[in-house]
């Protein structure tokens, strides 16, 4: 299947720029940047979008044989979908990190106050030079 003919100067940029992602994605996959399933689900999207930019009345056809009128709506749709999807993996991992900062500030506080007790209790640090 060959691009269709009349390709314009707005649809080669946006292939470069997702062939671009795509490499991206195959780099940061290969020198551990994100997991393997981050880095295929990427690539995965980024080869969607290169499809769809390429061949648009493809988009029309696979949205037509799933009930929906027009290509251009299953784009949106997809989009939508993937960009909640992306925000819940960030809120996700932000919650994550709080909850391993807030268990590192407490058991830093608790161990430096275990020291701050065992200095009182020995009558201070050593001042002797």
């Amino acid at each position: 299947m060959s691009p269709a003919v009349g390709i314009n100067v707005f649809q080669i940029m946006l292939a470069l720029l997702f062939g671009g992602f795509t490499v991206f994605g195959i780099v940061g996959t290969y020198r551990g940047w994100w997991t393997r399933t981050a880095g295929v689900a990427w690539i995965l999207v980024c080869g969607a979008g290169e499809v769809a930019v390429l061949w648009p009345a493809m988009t029309t056809r696979v949205a037509r044989a799933l009930g929906i009128g027009r290509g251009a709506d299953l784009v949106l749709y997809c989009s939508v979908v993937t960009m909640v999807m992306g925000f819940l993996m960030v809120y996700a991992r932000i919650r994550r990190l709080r909850r391993e900062i807030t268990l590192l500030v407490r058991e830093l506080a608790i161990r430096d106050a275990e020291v701050g007790k065992a200095l009182l209790e020995s009558g201070g640090p050593d001042r002797t030079v």
